[in-house]
């Protein structure tokens, strides 16, 4: 399956606005009592806002026209009273909103670990963790901003616009409507260029998340840049990375910022329009000046909002950028899923392997009509020049991968009728580089193994002793609480395989697989673990992918993998002739 986000992103179906909007208000659809909320005050909000203009306006024409200034006392303490309200109402909707867009922050980020969680091997392959970590960073925090800041505040606008709207309309119909004419011409421009301001928007997220994986790649590969002294190679490279960021932000700058001027225009010539057509109506004793100064007001009040909606329409195309790289994530769906079994066991083989075909997506197919079986307790060695195909194999054989065609059966069954628990709990896999998280040496080896969760230190050294693994343990200077750093050099590349391996054996498995789980390791340090893996129960099966000839000595059998094959190799002396063979034709 093609995970490629960048491949899946240009072959998408357009959406409407109504449609993504729709499904993003989804995302709030728990938060509805704050939503409610936060709609009263709101309205109360905007009501209040409405109705000052009119109180203004009665207050010029009735008591500032006839200098009763008691008059005007009155209605300035309740146009205060009422800016009071507006002023408490507006906290409110924005202490909610802010509430509402972190939860819903908070809520959004852990979907998409989740769902990175749930996704296969493949899917890592293929996409840069550095835009993985901006999509899980940046872009949801628009989409926080977007509801923290923008929505209550769109829908306020949208209010106090249609209610400011209606005013003018009634108060002189002909009057309103030629003031509301512009903003015909404001609702057409934004039509048209909202889809170019979302692309730009899209451009942009995508820079930030390639400039994000060239530093990750930078700061991950920092000791190779010294040993070759290649810091002018990384540095261009990030300049380059970091121009293209740069244009693609000017280029959202330009693109969310040009509603405001147009905008501006519009309100300006609708102002102008109020201001001579209503000195006019004066003129001929259709209007009063109160009533202008009110009707002025509400033409503010159409059209600042107007202004902020050109903003916010801004921040919601990048908010519709955003969810589109998002929802690429959260819509995937593993394709290793687990299937009913119905294959009929033919064989007491602990792993078989049946015409299996694979090939990566996109690329050609690596191993060609591949058929082998691995009995139980025996010891089998894959070996080949490199790019052979043998850790492919490997990760066939733990599923990591899923067969092109064929079948791999696991104690007779289709492997993929296995759960990722179980078959985590029958197949160990020693990578070639461990990965080790942040913690102890105790927090590596016990990681995902349940059996051992609640022994003390004491409890869990017994049983390493009778893994015959205290050997290993021995080599860290405070044992099991050992600090480890996952991404220091706190330990060796050769302690960390060590670590590994303890966490693969404790698990007992049934199946223990070794990607040149060795090749960082000294002689005697090799020569004490094949001391361990002569000891595992006799019932484990082992796999050892290698190049080092003699941690192959003492396989059951030996397997030749090249150009897609996996061939019988028989004895030691006919696979060191295969592989040299193998090395010179490759």
């Amino acid at each position: 399956m093609n995970y490629n986000l960048n491949q899946i992103s240009g072959k998408e179906e357009k959406k409407s606005t109504f449609a993504v909007l729709k499904k993003l208000l989804q995302l709030i659809s728990d938060e509805r009592r704050n939503l409610l909320f936060a709609f009263v005050a709101i309205v109360i909000n905007s009501t209040l806002l409405l109705l000052s203009p009119l109180i203004i306006g009665h207050t010029i024409d009735t008591y500032i026209s006839t200098k009763q200034y008691e008059g005007v006392l009155l209605y300035s303490c309740l146009l205060f009273v009422m800016f009071l309200v507006t002023l408490a109402t507006g906290y409110l909707q924005t202490k909610l909103m802010g509430g509402v867009g972190q939860r819903t922050l908070y809520a959004l980020r852990n979907a998409i670990f989740s769902k990175l969680q749930e996704l296969p091997v493949s899917f890592f392959s293929q996409n840069k963790a550095g835009d993985l970590i901006s999509r899980v960073n940046n872009d949801t925090d628009k989409l926080n901003q977007f509801f923290s800041q923008s929505l209550m505040q769109f829908l306020s606008s949208i209010f106090t616009m249609l209610g400011s709207g209606i005013f003018l309309l009634l108060i002189n119909f002909k009057l309103g409507a030629a003031t509301l004419t512009p903003a015909m011409f404001i609702l057409l421009f934004t039509a048209l260029v909202s889809a170019w301001v979302k692309s730009k928007n899209a451009l942009n997220l995508k820079s930030v998340g390639n400039l994000s994986a060239g530093i990750q790649e930078s700061l991950n590969n920092f000791k190779v840049i010294i040993a070759f002294n290649r810091r002018d190679y990384f540095r261009k490279r990030f300049d380059e990375t970091n121009q293209q960021n740069y244009r693609t932000a000017i280029g959202a700058g330009i693109a969310n910022t040009i509603f405001i001027p147009v905008f501006g225009l519009f309100s300006s010539l609708a102002q102008l329009v109020v201001l001579i057509y209503g000195i006019h109506l004066i003129a001929i004793g259709e209007f009063t000046i109160g009533l202008l100064i009110s009707y002025l007001s509400y033409a503010v009040n159409f059209y600042n909002p107007l202004r902020q909606l050109a903003a916010l329409w801004s921040s919601f195309q990048v908010a519709l950028a955003a969810w589109d790289r998002i929802s690429q994530i959260l819509s995937l769906e593993n394709d290793l899923q687990v299937i009913t079994d119905s294959t009929e066991k033919t064989s007491d083989a602990l792993l078989s392997f049946r015409n299996v075909h694979f090939s990566y997506a996109g690329s050609q197919e690596i191993l060609h009509n591949i058929s082998f079986e691995l009995q139980k307790g025996k010891t089998y060695a894959f070996i080949g020049p490199t790019g052979g195909g043998k850790t492919t194999t490997a990760s066939l054989m733990a599923r990591l991968y899923d067969t092109t065609k064929g079948t791999v059966l696991l104690n007779g069954k289709d492997i993929r009728s296995y759960t990722a628990a179980e078959r985590s709990n029958k197949i160990g896999f020693i990578l070639q580089e461990p990965f080790l998280f942040t913690g102890t040496v105790k927090d590596n080896i016990l990681y995902s193994n349940k059996a051992y969760a609640d022994y003390s230190n004491a409890q869990l050294e017994q049983v390493i002793k009778e893994a015959h693994l205290e050997g290993i343990l021995a080599l860290f200077d405070k044992g099991l609480e050992t600090e480890i750093a996952s991404n220091s050099d706190s330990i060796s590349l050769g302690q960390k395989q060590l670590i590994a391996f303890m966490r693969a054996v404790l698990r007992n498995p049934e199946l223990l697989i070794l990607d040149e789980a060795t090749a960082n390791i000294d002689t005697v340090t090799e020569q004490l673990l094949s001391d361990i893996l002569k000891k595992l129960p006799k019932e484990t099966t082992l796999v050892i992918i290698a190049h080092r000839l003699n941690t192959i000595e003492n396989a059951d059998e030996i397997y030749f993998v090249n150009s897609g094959e996996v061939i019988k190799a028989g004895t030691l002396a006919h696979a060191i002739d295969m592989l040299l063979k193998g090395k010179r034709s490759s």
